[in-house]
């Protein structure tokens, strides 16, 4: 399996030299840096598979950076956050990371929600590579190419985080059914994602505000008191 590659962007060295040293024993590639502006460069000259963005940076608020990151890219963001920040944590989502870990964090656990995420990725490769050429009808006018992950609203591109485009696939492939927020956060983020049912509301939200033909009507319908289903 090829190496992955993972930048670290933390300003408070002790983290940032146990995070770097703890991902290259488990034979990851890293590279580190202690500012925004370094960090932005680090995502376009090294390419990283993966993202570890501190919210908290002397230069650049860690937001920022997740926003334009996933604006620009397809890269997993984890951040770091205080422990008891949840609105951090809901705005991080609500920017396009993909999970969070918590100061003090058990570098074990971040070990395993790193590989949890390249392993979902992996597996949807795998089918992708399995299911060439197939597309999905999401409605009338939102099409998804799987083959290619990309999803089209009246044959124009539209750009997805990688969550946002797996709840999709998953909606569109359970056309009908109903899912809870519960059932949406185990099968789309998996049982390690340690976060709010709110992450739920918030991705679903986006997926509205890009994709709704119009504002009255949503291809993704709440079923109030128990979640979503795609219509």
């Amino acid at each position: 399996m090829e190496q992955k590659k993972i930048l670290i962007i933390e300003d408070e060295d002790y983290i940032l030299d146990l995070l770097s040293y703890s991902l290259k024993k488990e034979g990851f590639i890293t590279k580190v840096a202690s500012n925004g502006e370094k960090g932005l460069e680090l995502v376009q000259d090294f390419k990283p598979d993966l993202l570890i963005l501190d919210l908290m940076l002397p230069d650049i608020s860690g937001f920022e950076i997740c926003k334009k990151v996933s604006k620009e890219y397809t890269i997993p963001i984890v951040m770091i956050t205080a422990k008891s920040d949840t609105i951090d944590k809901i705005l991080g989502i609500e920017l396009g990371a993909d999970d969070y870990i918590t100061k003090p964090f058990d570098m074990r656990e971040v070990i395993v929600r790193i590989k949890a995420i390249f392993r979902r990725i992996e597996l949807i490769s795998e089918a992708i590579e399995t299911e060439e050429f197939e597309s999905i009808k999401v409605s009338n006018y939102i099409d998804v190419y799987k083959e290619k992950r990309e999803v089209l609203k009246n044959n124009s591109r539209v750009e997805l985080t990688n969550k946002e485009y797996d709840l999709l696939v998953f909606l569109a492939e359970n056309k009908g059914r109903v899912f809870s927020r519960s059932e949406l956060l185990d099968k789309v983020w998996g049982f390690e994602f340690v976060g709010d049912t709110r992450t739920v509301d918030i991705h679903v939200q986006r997926l509205r505000k890009k994709l709704d033909e119009n504002k009255g009507t949503s291809f993704i319908e709440t079923v109030f008191g128990i979640g979503y289903k795609l219509i």
